[in-house]
């Protein structure tokens, strides 16, 4: 197998300071790498549908919980902050693709939810989301696929 650009990385550092283990950047280094390839690919399969990344995330965490959630929910589920997620509910708002609805007892409570229109836009978004994914993981087998998978989440039960 060819090397990497992060196995490259490693055996400079194996010539330099062979006293140092550098297994962990074989890891670390290729999952950064990883992010900076698979960004742009995620965020140009989201092009087509004017969505941003987060606006997606929103969307796709109001369409898979399957009922309204209170801004609060959303931001945990999506890991933004409050101001982010305001910013963000109000553009989606404006695109008619969510809307608020504002409890009777107290205006300041309020659910979110998807529009007609917002919900046909995440079920294409999401299905091209999964075969722009599916594509990009293309080098490696179901069995690969489901080591990695496992790997990775045993990391982010103990980590997150």
């Amino acid at each position: 197998m060819a090397n990497d650009h992060v196995e490259n990385i490693i055996g400079q550092w194996r010539e330099q300071r062979p006293d140092l283990d550098c297994s962990a950047v074989a890891i670390i280094g290729r999952i950064s790498r990883m992010e900076k390839i698979m960004r742009p690919q995620i965020l140009a399969g989201l092009a087509p549908f004017s969505l941003s990344a987060i606006e997606f995330d929103i969307l796709a965490t109001l369409r898979r919980n399957n009922c309204a959630l209170t801004p609060t929910q959303l931001y945990q589920a999506a890991m933004l902050s409050s101001g982010a997620m305001t910013t963000n509910l109000d553009k989606l708002v404006k695109r008619s693709l969510i809307e608020r609805h504002y409890s009777d007892e107290d205006r300041r409570s309020c659910q979110i939810s998807l529009t007609g229109r917002g919900w046909a836009l995440i079920e294409e978004a999401y299905g091209e989301h999964l075969a722009n994914e599916n594509r990009m993981l293309e080098p490696l087998n179901d069995t690969e696929r489901a080591d990695l998978a496992r790997l990775l989440k045993r990391w982010l039960v103990t980590n997150e």
